[in-house]
């Protein structure tokens, strides 16, 4: 087996242990699509997991965020972030170690953009970590959602447009990625709470968190209305139901979707 199959081959076992949401879509893109979506959504996860990290104090993730900012805009990546993970390597899941992995899996097209739009992400996470994500208004928690998910939606514009010229509008796109974070927001905001995080603005409870979710996935609605490539449509249509789904049953009190009503949805979009 060649290098660049096992890369693929491991590409997909960890995109599936790492989501089901997205791994269900990306299966139905088309060659050259599933590549690039795949590695998009492995790099972001991969710098995600470092945000996240339960472990890992605020100036080492800092730290990590940044660097990876500057060494994704090199021309050659993979020794400076194998040697960045190194006094990692028990501490970081894989889905972050193999971030150079990734790279590789992205066509040669589109890979500049890809990592452009990462490099941006490890960035405005770093400078969140910093902050402590204190978001006291909803200007911050656009900027929050954004860097950690509106640039998901930017990513796959030019994804979208690199593979067969598809128009779409930029701001619907990061309000895409935007309702998607605002829905997970509402449905982990008690998890995040016993971590001591935040990400209501102040004053704000479930019912402007619903609204303001609401309000983003009518115009990821909207932005669903510009894509016209059959695949790229079930891509982004399943995730978005799904987002649906989940702040109609929160709002009704509900924990999440049944699996049920999560197969019987995406069902719907495939069939």
């Amino acid at each position: 087996m060649s290098e660049a199959n096992f890369i693929n081959k491991e590409a997909r076992r960890v995109l599936k242990e790492t989501s089901r949401t997205f791994y269900i879509p990306i299966t139905y893109l088309a060659q050259g699509l599933q590549e690039a979506v795949a590695s998009a959504y492995l790099c972001m996860r991969a710098i995600d997991e470092i945000e996240d990290h339960p472990e890992l104090p605020a100036n080492e993730k800092s730290h990590l965020l940044l660097s990876i900012h500057q060494i994704l805009k090199k021309t050659t990546y993979k020794e400076d972030l194998t040697s960045l993970f190194q006094p990692y390597q028990s501490v970081l899941p894989d889905v972050t170690l193999k971030l150079g992995d990734w790279i590789g899996v992205c066509p040669s097209g589109i890979v500049e953009r890809m990592l452009d739009a990462t490099a941006t992400m490890a960035s405005g996470m770093a400078k969140w970590v910093e902050k402590d994500w204190v978001i006291k208004s909803e200007g911050d928690l656009d900027e929050y959602t954004y860097y950690v998910a509106g640039l998901v939606g930017v990513m796959l514009n030019d994804i979208w447009k690199w593979y067969d010229n598809t128009e779409t509008d930029e701001d619907l796109a990061i309000a895409f990625g935007r309702g998607l974070q605002a829905v997970n927001i509402l449905r982990n905001y008690k998890e995040d709470e016993t971590r001591g995080v935040n990400f209501f603005p102040d004053g704000w409870g479930l019912e402007e968190m619903f609204a303001y979710a609401r309000k983003n996935l009518e115009m990821a609605d909207l932005y669903m209305t510009s894509l016209k490539t059959d695949s790229i449509i079930k891509f982004c249509k399943i995730p978005l139901v799904l987002a649906h789904g989940t702040l109609k049953a929160l709002m009704e009190g509900k924990e999440k979707m049944s699996r049920i009503e999560v197969l019987k949805a995406v069902g719907q979009v495939v069939k």
